[in-house]
Parts: C-alpha cells; sequence; structure tokens
C-alpha cells in the first residue's frame, strides 16, 4: 500500500508539513493547550532561523520505515536541499528549494515565501492532487512566540486523489492542521550540537470518507522540526498513519532526517535585489512535506507517502 497524501510542509509542513494523531475528534495538543496560560517568549531575529540565502546547502542523512503495522521495515537514504533561485507562483515572488531526495520519495522542488508575517507554503513539483488544493497555506507565523499554536487549515470535502476501497472512486476526505512552538532545547546531529534550537510540531489530522461503504476512517501526519539559528532545519521526525480499510492491516511510515552537511551562502546572495529583509522571499522539511507532508516541506521539513 502506497499512499503520497501530500509533499511539503515540514515539515515543516513541515513546515509541510503536520501531525495528525488516529483519534475521532480533534483535540488540540497538550502544548497548545497550555499555551494560553504559559509565559510566552518572542524569539528576537527569528528569520535567522529560516536561511534563505541562493546557493546555501543542506545535507541529511535520512531513515525511512514503513509497511504494515504488524510488520515495519527500514532503509536509510541522503537528501541534499538548496536554495535553487527565485520564481513566480500565482502572481507571489517565491524561493524556490531543490530536494534531490526527501523523504526517500525522490527530486522535487517546493516553493516558499517569507514576509513581515511570516513563511508560506506555495507548493511542490510534483505535487499531488490534494496539496494543490491546500496551498498556499502558512507554516510559520512571525512574530515567533513559544509556546504558542496556529490552526493551518481546516478544510472539508476534498479530494484525496486516491481510490482506497477498490470503487474506482476517490474518495473525499476532511483535513485539520495545527502548527505549534514548542520552545527551545539542545539538537545532536551528525553535523554537530545545536543549542537552544526551535522546536514545532504540526499535525494533522484527516477523516476519509469512503465511498463504497459509506464508512469514515481516521489518518494522522505528526511531524516535530528543529531548526537552528543561522542553520536552518536539522533535524525533522514525521510518523503518517494510514488505518486499514480493504484489509485488516493499517500503513505506517515514519521518517527521520538529521544533518551532516550544511553550507550557508552571505545574506548579500539572496537579499542584494531586495528591499528591507522582512520582505524579501522565503526559505527554508521539515517533507515531508501535507508537517503533508504538517506541513514542512524540505527546506523546512517533511514529506508524506
Amino acid at each position: 500500500m502506497d499512499v503520497d497524501l501530500v509533499r511539503p510542509g515540514l515539515v515543516v509542513a513541515v513546515l509541510a508539513g503536520w501531525s495528525l494523531m488516529i483519534a475521532t475528534g480533534i483535540a488540540l495538543p497538550a502544548s497548545a493547550e497550555t499555551a494560553e496560560t504559559a509565559e510566552v517568549e518572542t524569539i528576537a531575529n527569528a528569520d535567522e532561523y529560516f536561511p534563505d540565502t541562493l546557493g546555501s546547502r543542506w545535507q541529511y542523512r535520512g531513515q525511512i520505515s514503513e509497511g504494515p503495522l504488524q510488520r515495519i521495515t527500514g532503509r536509510g537514504f541522503v537528501n541534499v536541499s538548496t536554495v535553487k533561485g527565485a520564481e513566480t507562483v500565482k502572481g507571489v515572488a517565491v524561493k524556490v528549494f531543490h530536494d534531490t531526495n526527501p523523504g526517500n520519495h525522490g527530486p522535487s522542488d517546493s516553493y516558499y515565501r517569507r514576509d513581515a508575517a511570516g513563511i508560506v507554503y506555495y507548493g511542490s513539483e510534483p505535487g499531488t492532487a490534494l496539496e494543490k488544493q491546500l496551498v498556499p497555506y502558512q507554516i510559520v507565523r512571525f512574530p515567533l512566540e513559544y509556546p504558542s499554536s496556529f490552526q493551518q487549515f481546516d478544510r472539508k470535502g476534498l479530494n484525496l486523489g486516491t481510490d482506497l476501497d477498490g470503487d474506482e472512486k476517490d474518495e473525499l476526505t476532511d483535513m485539520q492542521a495545527l502548527v505549534t512552538v514548542v520552545g527551545k532545547e539542545t539538537v545532536t546531529v551528525p553535523a554537530g550540537v545545536y543549542p537552544d534550537a526551535i522546536r514545532i510540531e504540526a499535525r494533522m489530522r484527516m477523516r476519509i470518507h469512503l465511498t463504497v461503504s459509506n464508512r469514515t476512517v481516521l489518518g494522522s501526519d505528526a511531524m516535530t522540526a528543529w531548526f537552528a539559528k543561522g542553520i536552518g532545519l536539522v533535524k525533522y521526525v514525521e510518523r503518517q498513519e494510514v488505518p486499514p480499510v480493504r484489509t485488516d492491516r493499517g500503513w505506517s511510515t515514519e521518517i527521520t532526517e538529521e544533518l551532516e552537511a550544511v553550507e550557508i551562502k552571505p545574506p548579500q546572495a539572496s537579499l542584494s535585489r531586495c528591499e528591507p529583509a522582512s520582505k524579501c522571499v522565503f526559505a527554508d522539511h521539515a517533507r515531508h512535506h501535507e508537517l503533508a507532508q504538517i506541513v514542512f516541506p524540505s527546506g523546512l521539513g517533511a514529506h508524506s507517502r
């Protein structure tokens, strides 16, 4: 069974992508529920956690485990993410990130815009039918505060783009996604130790309406991504679960990517044609990927199957 639901965020969905839980009802994660009462801190110069200068390059060591819930197999892979250039999408100037193998899904380009309000994901190529119905959507909100949360989207009646129950009709789905800035913590990856990395979680829940039986099944995608100041995405972990439909076994995919090499180009390379930095176009799964690929795509995060 191979269900490619959305290619981000990052995660980013990021922050492509998202966190999704298999459970009835939609409940906010504990970190979001406590955000209202916890003391909120604002992260200064938040844009420095998401560098997007032209030619910057990140190499990630990845591990993917997938298969029926009762039998999971794993394998390694490598993904290299590069700021490829700038383009215009739907009349908006965006930065283009090229990934060689995000989430072990093969090469793709992802499009982002950063402005004073945050970072917006404009989709990917090749993208999925489901993703095209969702973009553009925000993956990071400025000012960046923790703990804090915002709803990424709440959409009903989308075409899943996949026939899960074998009647040659694509299923419809309702989707909700939530992004939470949890706080700062130390992260260790092959490239080194990064203290005070920002931890961002993206959670997506799907209610899939089967056409052959009028039954509703619940799917989930959960991503956690860490971003270091001046570096960008250093690690993400994404887990997606698709419930059993035609068999008694559901399908699970878990993807991890960790930074093992990075080269950040000087700011002049991408800002020379811009006005103030806050007006310039974005930048960087955190596959990946509808946190999607959360909602964190590859410069930001994640990728889904």
